[in-house]
């Protein structure tokens, strides 16, 4: 006799699903990693950061495998993803997450290296992703890690911004390609998310450790709901946008920002009037 299932158990929202996520050691990647396990997910991360790397695989066990691949490495890339058909059998799913903030200053003192290796992570890592994962993909999601940052100015360096504003573009045009597979094609644009990101890449681990209770206060300066974000929360977008929940939506851009890219804080709105009133007043 088969057993009955238990309909007062719904089904985990990545049952089965094989997903890759690049930049997965710390940080946003990290909370993807460990939130698509959770829900049923086989995951293959990528990192260069080897022990941090190492430590995850072995804290989540058998469904997640690690593999130390540079998201800028057409070959790391294509092996990436050979691994994961060889282990799992198939892939539903690409996060493209592996970033940095990269060359900054002014224009004119960016150095053309610097902008270079920039956009090398930020825009190349992603087209590398698409390029070598769509081809195995029998429809499923495709997620990639942009920032508010690839919607207007101001928030990052140049060239930061410059790249994600070419991971949106990308997002959207490969979207409209990769329809007709099944494959939907969406972005992420959190605001600074606190992670080891901001200690810049030749900190130290302490250092790294660090760095999140550091900046995390002044990530919530302007913020509408006066607070910073957290890496789980983007988990929790990217969950949505890999599960059949999201089923209907592809080529967009999902902010996740608190408020921050709207406009300016009610209080601050009503502060700037007040001021306007006294001035009038004075005058």
């Amino acid at each position: 006799m088969n057993a009955s299932i238990d309909s007062s158990q719904p089904a985990l929202p990545l049952n089965q699903q094989v997903a890759i996520v690049t930049g997965g050691a710390r940080g946003i990647g990290a909370a993807i990693v460990r939130r698509f396990v959770r829900e049923g997910a086989h995951i293959v991360f990528s990192d260069i950061l080897w022990d941090e790397g190492k430590a995850l695989e072995a804290e989540i066990g058998a469904s997640a495998r690690f593999m130390r691949a540079d998201s800028t490495d057409p070959s790391d890339i294509e092996k990436l993803v050979e691994s994961t058909l060889n282990w799992f059998g198939k892939l539903d799913c690409l996060v493209n997450n592996a970033g940095a903030g990269g060359v900054s200053g002014p224009i004119a003192e960016v150095s053309i290296e610097g902008f270079d290796q920039t956009v090398a992570l930020l825009l190349r890592g992603p087209f590398l992703g698409i390029k070598f994962a769509s081809p195995h993909m029998k429809g499923g999601s495709i997620i990639n890690i942009a920032s508010i940052s690839g919607l207007r100015g101001g928030y990052s360096p140049h060239i930061y911004c410059a790249a994600k504003f070419g991971v949106i573009g990308l997002t959207k045009t490969v979207s409209l390609e990769l329809a007709e597979r099944g494959i939907r094609v969406n972005a992420i644009c959190p605001a600074g998310i606190p992670s080891a990101i901001f200690a810049g890449p030749q900190a130290s681990t302490e250092l790294a450790r660090k760095t999140p209770a550091i900046v995390e206060p002044l990530l919530a300066e302007g913020v509408p709901l006066a607070r910073a974000g957290s890496p789980d929360e983007i988990a929790n977008a990217a969950l949505f946008l890999a599960s059949s929940q999201s089923a209907y939506i592809t080529g967009q851009e999902m902010v996740v920002d608190g408020g921050l890219s709207v406009g300016v804080p009610w209080p601050i709105q009503i502060e700037i009037h007040q001021r306007y009133r006294e001035r009038l007043q004075a005058a």
